[in-house]
């Protein structure tokens, strides 16, 4: 039976790449010369952590990281920011977490809208994918078409099909 399935992931070595470019372009500007602005990527705990002097800097930096990353084929929704940056000393840091995998109250609304379309094809969870099987593939790429349309506040890839 043809399935298929769901996905949230982000690539660390693309994500690596847009704050590389993020970083050259910082180095260019000149609003951010000569300022102490850092951006670390922690590949362990997908986060990131911006350093810089003021809260503008912040607004700026996260706006080029999300071009960069549309620049890069990432989705910005795979960012989940932080309330308000925090003071440290005379530098401000902002945490932002990188979302991998699809959250368990996220996988229940999927696979409910999936049930509630009434396409013919069943659907089973697996840690942080999902797994759409059904008995014609014109089925699952209604499935995916729909999933599309809709909005979970997380990349969805679609990957692993198989006939």
């Amino acid at each position: 039976m043809p399935s298929f399935d769901i996905s949230s992931k982000v690539d660390a070595q693309t994500m690596d790449n847009a704050l590389n470019v993020t970083r050259k372009e910082l180095q260019t500007r000149y609003d951010f010369r000569e300022t102490k602005t850092e951006i670390e990527f922690n590949k362990k705990d997908n986060q990131l952590l911006i350093t810089t002097e003021t809260d503008m800097r912040i607004k700026a930096i996260e706006d080029i990281l999300m071009s960069r990353m549309a620049k890069q084929g990432l989705d910005s929704k795979s960012l989940e920011f932080t309330k308000e940056a925090y003071a440290s000393g005379a530098m401000m840091k902002k945490e932002i977490k990188i979302k991998n995998g699809i959250d368990k109250d996220s996988a229940k609304k999927i696979v409910k809208d999936i049930k509630e379309s009434q396409i013919k094809v069943s659907t089973a969870q697996m840690d942080d994918i999902i797994r759409v099987t059904g008995k014609k593939i014109d089925d699952l790429q209604a499935v995916i078409s729909f999933l599309r349309k809709n909005d979970y506040g997380l990349p969805l890839q679609f990957i692993n099909m198989k006939n």
